[in-house]
């Protein structure tokens, strides 16, 4: 590339009609939203925003006067249908989320899928990820990694996926609640074990900024001493598993358990993928569908993998 032409001279912006516009906003620090960001939301004719009370507190520090109307996860296949139809009126529209970049575990899909269905030109104008800033600061490999949003909140699901990523080679990149951090990192130590490396970042660009780099189990140390606070918004990252040539170790302990099962108890079937995969027989007893008080068998509970 020329590197006199790798960068675009900045035009003045004037929002284009019926065009919506797929604007980042701070995380946190205000001073991160950029300066054609604000263009766009004050030549915007309305701004969708998921949750208007935050969204009127930045607009209000940006001395931004736009109207403001909500599309959020309740109303959004609604608000998809009013706002496609003031873009093909020619309205220019901006839709933003809480904070950081839409669509990132946030609302918005709906709307931006229906303006592609519809031939509406979609525009991102970029800014700050909770996402990219993580792994920015995290140290782990930031070439290949695999976003997962939010953890099922409990049950079959949560375990399933937390399982799967025993043989994740990219690094693994998520949100959690700060109720929920402690019980996750525990979770992930068992079946990943306590020497993974994992990242805490939380409160990213705020004034209690904090990016934790440690094994699974001195993180888990942290939150009980206090000196990581349960408080705030939590990026959590885990270094992905070695390479291994080991055919044991691609294996899918969710798809071991099915073919099994078809031919075996499922005491006998737990035992079997314990030795295929390296997982504790208890969590693929439940990976299975074994009731989570029931054991499979007297030994299981001495018999669980560690790393």
């Amino acid at each position: 590339m020329d590197e006199d032409a790798a960068f675009d001279d900045p035009p003045e912006i004037n929002a284009e009609s019926g065009v919506l516009y797929v604007v980042a906003t701070p995380i946190g620090h205000l001073s991160d939203i950029t300066a054609r960001a604000k263009q766009v939301l004050s030549a915007v004719t309305v701004i969708a925003a998921e949750d208007t009370r935050r969204t009127r507190v930045l607009l209000t520090a940006l001395a931004v006067r736009t109207p403001l109307v909500a599309c959020h996860a309740h109303n959004e296949i609604a608000m998809a249908k009013s706002l496609l139809q003031r873009l093909r009126d020619g309205a220019a529209v901006a839709l933003v989320t809480d904070a950081g970049t839409p669509l990132v575990s946030d609302p918005g899909g709906r709307l931006v899928a229906a303006c592609h269905a519809a031939n509406v030109r979609v525009v991102p104008v970029p800014g700050a990820s909770a996402v990219a800033a993580a792994l920015s600061a995290a140290g782990l490999p930031a070439d290949r990694y695999v976003f997962e949003g939010f953890l099922p909140r409990t049950g079959a699901d949560r375990r399933r996926r937390v399982a799967l990523w025993r043989t994740e080679t990219r690094t693994i990149v998520f949100f959690e609640a700060p109720q929920r951090v402690r019980k996750t990192l525990a979770e992930l130590c068992l079946s990943l074990g306590a020497t993974r490396l994992a990242v805490v970042a939380r409160e990213l660009t705020k004034r209690h900024e904090q990016v934790r780099v440690a094994p699974l189990a001195t993180l888990i140390d942290e939150i009980d001493a206090g000196t990581i606070p349960e408080l705030g918004e939590f990026v959590l990252l885990v270094a992905g598993a070695e390479r291994s040539t080991h055919q044991a170790q691609a294996l899918d302990p969710i798809q071991v358990m099915q073919v099994l099962l078809e031919f075996l108890p499922p005491s006998q079937a737990s035992r079997a993928a314990a030795r295929l995969t390296g997982l504790g027989r208890s969590e693929l007893y439940k990976l299975g569908g074994g009731a989570t008080t029931t054991e499979p068998d007297s030994e299981s509970a001495t018999d669980a993998h560690s790393d």
